[in-house]
This record gives structure tokens, C-alpha cells and sequence, in this order.
């Protein structure tokens, strides 16, 4: 089963009647957001909150973000909890995986129409990040807000004025020498300043570190960038075998469309067909008479539905039958979260 695969999407008029919640007892609102996030979490998700999600949410609304309702989720992938909205449109989520790979209980990520981009693998490393990159815009009166809605949990995370201290003039070198974490979109700068500077020996080592299982468990993301740089180098059969690999992943943690990662990999439309039988009552039928447990079958039809819903970025159509799975698969929490919204 693909890490996280079983999950769902899409909306439920009768979700909040399941959940035993009204509507009006989980709204967010601008000016105290914490409370309904940690909430919604605790009793619709069932999960642990992160520590520190006040101080996030807070930061994120000092920075002009516009704080939404954790059951806004209409139109996004189900697993995501929404936190706040840019003025570009993008949503800044948290992902509450069915079965979390180690490490990645709760990541940061942006909500995106085909699925989602990797922010942080955790609540305080994002606010770590987000302070340093204040910090290092050296303007006193903006510096100040984020810092105080940061309150103890920045205090506890990042010493203000380090970054001007280390006397490092890049912020991404400083990202990745002083911060305990990875970030997909720093590695993948690193990655190209390789290639601007004619280094491609340590562009190529940075593609397979990116790759490294205990970087991003779950996410398909960094086997398609390595397979992006093999293919620029000429390296064609490698590409083609890590974008295979990386459709090994969800699919709506590769970071793109699905078509572009399959083109690299030189399938047409085999997979998706493969897919689609697979979650037949034929093909269900011939997992189970192969040996493989109910519940497993049931993990598989939930991941690959989701993976086909990524395709299209098509999240609602598939969601009662998602919820079913996971019914089936003796995880009704899960069943239930993904058919919330407001």
C-alpha cells in the first residue's frame, strides 16, 4: 500500500450530524482563531494538535494571511486542515495522513489544485523558517508583529538577529546549514544554482540526496525533481526509472500534474487504466482470492481513488466511496474526517 494512500475527499451534508458537532461550535474566527483549529483536531480529525498551532496561526494572520475555518474544506484535498488563505488564493494547511509516515505526523503544506506542495515537516520548523526569513528582511516594524505573535514558541526556536550574527549572506545557505530540517523548495534552488554555476556533479549529488527516504517519507515530490535533473544531464533511463518510482507515491505529493511525471516515465494512459480496473469489484475480487486481507484491499481502493482524483484535481466525487473505505478498513475517524465540512 502506498504511504498515506487511503484517504478521502469531498463533501458530506451529513458529516457534521456523524461528527455530533454543530457548525456554528467549530467556526473560526479572525480574532480568535486558535481555539476552533485545536478543536476541529482533537474531535473531528482525531489527532494530537500541534504545540505550537496558535502561535503559527496567529503569525499567519500577522502576515496578512486570512485565517479559515479548519472545516472550509470544500474543494481541497480531504485530508488537508485548512489554516489560512494569501491574497494569491493559495491555502497554508496541515495534512493529517491516514497513517502517518515517521516523522510526518502533521506537515505544513500548501493546498494545491492537484494535490499538495510540502511546506515544513512539522508546525515548528515552519515557524522556525518563518522567523528567520523575517528576521533577515532586517525591518524593524513588520520584525516586530511576527515576533510577538510568535510569542513563547519563538522565543524557544529562533534568537532574533541570529541570521545578521552568522554573517551568512545567503538565506537558503543559512536555511540549510542552521536550521534542523529540509525544505523541498530550498534543496531545489540549491539544486539549480548547481546547474547555473556549470556544477553538474554536485547537482546530480544533491538529486539523489533529496531523494533520501528519511527526508520526505510520503511524498513523491523529490523523485520527481531528481528525475527532472537526470533527464537535463541526459541521463534518460535513469529519469525514466525515477519518475516510476516517484508514481510509486501518492500521487497528489508529486508536486505537479500527473502528466508530466508520466511523460518522463514514458507512460500514455496504462497506469490510469490499470488503476481504474484495480477498483472494479472484479479487481477487488481478485486481490482478496490472491490472499491479500479485506482491509488492505480496502487501504488500496482509497488510495487510488484519491490518486485519480489528483489527476483531474477533481477532490468531491469520489468522497462517500473514499469514507466507505476507510470504514472498511476499521479506521471510522478517518471516515469521518474526510466527509467534514462546514
Amino acid at each position: 500500500m502506498k504511504v498515506g494512500g487511503g484517504v478521502v475527499c469531498g463533501g458530506s451534508r451529513g458529516a457534521a450530524m456523524l461528527l455530533g458537532h454543530s457548525r456554528a461550535g467549530l467556526r473560526c474566527s479572525a480574532s480568535s482563531p486558535t481555539p476552533d483549529h485545536l478543536t476541529f483536531i482533537k474531535d473531528v480529525a482525531a489527532a494530537q494538535p500541534p504545540e505550537h498551532l496558535g502561535q503559527l496561526v496567529r503569525m499567519l494572520q500577522t502576515s496578512g494571511e486570512s485565517i479559515l475555518s479548519p472545516g472550509a474544506k470544500q474543494g481541497l484535498i480531504p485530508l488537508a486542515i485548512p489554516l489560512a488563505k494569501k491574497s494569491t488564493g493559495a491555502v497554508t494547511a496541515l495534512l493529517r495522513w491516514p497513517t502517518a509516515p515517521p516523522g510526518m505526523e502533521m506537515p505544513v503544506v500548501e493546498v494545491r489544485k492537484h494535490g499538495v506542495w510540502l511546506l515544513a515537516k512539522d508546525v515548528d520548523l515552519f515557524i522556525h523558517r518563518l522567523l528567520i526569513e523575517e528576521d533577515a528582511k532586517n525591518c524593524p516594524e513588520s520584525n516586530d508583529e511576527l515576533f510577538r505573535a510568535s510569542a513563547d514558541a519563538g522565543e524557544k526556536l529562533y534568537q532574533r538577529g541570529d541570521y545578521a550574527k552568522s554573517q551568512i549572506s545567503n538565506l537558503d545557505v543559512y536555511l540549510l546549514k542552521k536550521v534542523v530540517g529540509l525544505f523541498p523548495d530550498v534543496l531545489e534552488r540549491k539544486i539549480m544554482r548547481h546547474f547555473e554555476e556549470g556544477d553538474h556533479v554536485s547537482a546530480l549529488v544533491t538529486g539523489e540526496f533529496y531523494t533520501k527516504k528519511e527526508h520526505f517519507p510520503g511524498f513523491a515530490r523529490p523523485f520527481v525533481f531528481n528525475a527532472e535533473v537526470l533527464l537535463r544531464v541526459g541521463r534518460n533511463v535513469e529519469a525514466k526509472d525515477a519518475a516510476r518510482g516517484a508514481l510509486k507515491s501518492p500521487w497528489w505529493t508529486l508536486g505537479c500534474k500527473y502528466q508530466e511525471v508520466a511523460e518522463i516515465a514514458q507512460w500514455e494512459d496504462e497506469q490510469i487504466e490499470y488503476i481504474k480496473e484495480k477498483v472494479t469489484e472484479e479487481g477487488k475480487e481478485e486481490d482478496l482470492k490472491k490472499g491479500k486481507p479485506p482491509v488492505q484491499v480496502a487501504l488500496d481502493e482509497a488510495a487510488f481513488l484519491l490518486d485519480l482524483s489528483s489527476v483531474e484535481g477533481n477532490w468531491d466525487e469520489s468522497v462517500e466511496r473514499i469514507s466507505e473505505c476507510y470504514k472498511e478498513a476499521g479506521l471510522p475517524e478517518v471516515a469521518r474526517f474526510v466527509l467534514y465540512r462546514d
